[in-house]
């Protein structure tokens, strides 16, 4: 009887004959922390699908074995699977809108779990999940039982995903990057949660991560994969002190650096005052109507050229105050673009301005259309906004895939056969292909590794620089920030609780809510001279 939780030999995975993971053997300790880290399409994910056998029959060759507690899991039959999936090992997956059912209730989606393995019904599955939400850091857990995706932020929906995970107490839990939506303090509550459950559960953890920070905070062991290999496997403290392998010291040397790009503009692109943006819900014969106030009178300016750092926790109204400064969601208050009043025009009038605001969102691979090759995704702009021969529109597509940094002859695929930090670069070259003059970016390089987010933060750096644009950057990784924005609005619940130059609140922050982010981030202070 093997010692081990998993054991994996000699594991192979060819998708249509192309080899994306290659003789990989590994093996899970009860209780253990192992983090499997590398750049996206390295084949992180793809041996974490595998060992639940979650990647699609068709198309798909894999050889080798997987054990879990000495049975086989490769080829295994489905009712073996049934009792191991979700029950024993259970699973957090990198983008959590496309994971939960959009028809389903929160308590729908995790008392589903809880039936399936636990048989809890009724009150008591209702009551489990109240505290699973509780424990995943949801506030008002009560009244987020009847929410569906739709109405939850990014951070949510990814706490959700924890929950019901966590709903069985399962032996392994493999979590594919289950801190890419959230914000810096609740990525550490997160890791805090994950500690603790391991000590008190014994659950063996393996982490898929490009954030080395949480990786070195949490993991006992790392595995570091290339191209569908492990170049180096060490214990944390060790990889992180004495990596061996090249590649090692290249991840762990891809902190996104430098700075905004000095600007002498005073011209503001951007002007927004009092703006607020309120959500109604219920409201009936015996009950009066609720009203949430997701922006809650933000004033802010941005200068032409320069770009604004939108920092705050999830939930706290980033994305909203964006949604709503592109008029893509109503709101009261006066917004003005490039000395035009947009708060005043219908939908036909916004309509010729679109091509001057362009948006980059949170989730890449719910933004672009499944049925529409990279070509027509990027292409549909420019029909709609610049039309132009055939020819010259393919031009422009190979043009801006070259810019970040995508294989041109990848435009005839679709957004499925990419890895998650492929497909976000494809929703930047949609945006980028119409050269705006502004263009909101929400939580661009949430999906991101290290080496790629450093290579997007050049990449907008340098097209700043080139064509003069203005981005409205909305992210809780605060070195990225760091490394982009001139200035800083940091927005709790609604309201701007501080604002200025972004070196002035990186080193000599105000507000105890700001010192907090910063305190979480992990990231050195610099020194003030």
């Amino acid at each position: 009887m093997t010692d081990n939780l998993i054991e994996i030999r000699d594991l192979s995975v060819a998708f249509s004959g192309q080899c994306v993971v290659r003789y990989l053997s590994l093996d899970i300790r009860p209780g253990e922390c192992l983090a499997l880290v590398g750049e996206s399409g390295s084949g992180k994910s793809v041996t974490a699908h595998s060992i639940l056998q979650l990647l699609p029959q068709a198309g798909t060759q894999t050889t080798g074995s997987i054990r879990y507690q000495g049975q086989e899991l490769l080829g295994a039959g489905a009712s073996v699977l049934r009792q191991v999936r979700g029950n024993r090992i259970a699973m957090i997956f990198q983008e959590p809108m496309t994971s939960l059912n959009p028809l389903h209730s929160v308590e729908k989606q995790i008392g589903e779990t809880l039936l399936l393995h636990k048989g809890l019904g009724g009150k008591a599955a209702q009551q489990r999940t109240v505290e699973l939400l509780e424990l995943v850091g949801i506030r008002h857990p009560e009244q987020r039982l009847k929410s569906y995706p739709h109405q939850l932020s990014g951070g949510q929906r990814q706490r959700v995903m924890i929950a019901m995970a966590l709903a069985c107490e399962p032996q392994l839990l493999i979590a594919d990057e289950p801190t890419t939506a959230l914000d810096v303090t609740v990525q550490r509550k997160i890791l805090a949660l994950l500690k603790s459950l391991q000590q008190r559960l014994g659950m063996a953890l393996l982490l898929i991560s490009h954030d080395l920070n949480l990786v070195r905070s949490i993991a006992q062991r790392v595995c570091v994969m290339r191209a569908g290999e492990i170049v180096e496997q060490a214990d944390c403290e060790q990889l992180f002190s004495q990596p061996r392998h090249p590649y090692s010291r290249e991840l762990l040397n891809a902190e996104p650096d430098g700075q905004a790009l000095p600007r002498d503009e005073r011209e503001a692109v951007l002007q927004v005052d009092d703006l607020r943006v309120v959500f109604s819900s219920g409201g009936g014969l015996l009950r009066p109507k609720q009203h949430l106030h997701a922006v809650d009178g933000i004033s802010l300016s941005v200068q032409r050229g320069k770009t604004l750092g939108i920092v705050g926790e999830s939930g706290s109204g980033k994305s909203t105050l964006g949604q709503a400064i592109l008029r893509l969601i109503d709101s009261s208050g006066a917004i003005r673009f490039q000395g035009q009043a947009l708060d005043r025009l219908n939908h036909k009038q916004m309509r010729p301005w679109r091509k001057q605001m362009q948006v980059v969102f949170q989730d890449p691979f719910g933004s672009l259309s499944p049925r529409m090759s990279v070509a027509q995704i990027i292409s549909e702009g420019l029909e709609v906004h610049s039309p132009c021969s055939a020819g010259e529109c393919e031009r422009q597509v190979i043009r801006v895939l070259e810019e970040v940094g995508l294989d041109p002859a990848s435009r005839h695929r679709y957004p499925h056969e990419f890895s998650g930090g492929q497909r976000q670069r494809i929703a930047i070259a949609r945006a980028l292909v119409l050269k705006p003059a502004l263009i909101l970016l929400d939580e661009p390089t949430s999906a991101l590794d290290r080496t790629v987010q450093k290579q997007v933060v050049a990449l907008l750096r340098d097209l700043q620089e080139k064509h003069g644009l203005t981005y409205l950057f909305i992210s809780h990784d605060l070195a990225v920030i760091r490394a982009l924005a001139h200035d800083m609005l940091v927005i709790k619940d609604g309201k701007v609780v501080e604002s200025g130059p972004s070196e002035t609140l990186f080193t000599a922050p105000q507000h105890p809510y700001t010192q907090e982010l910063l305190a979480a981030s992990l990231l050195p202070r610099p020194e003030r001279g």
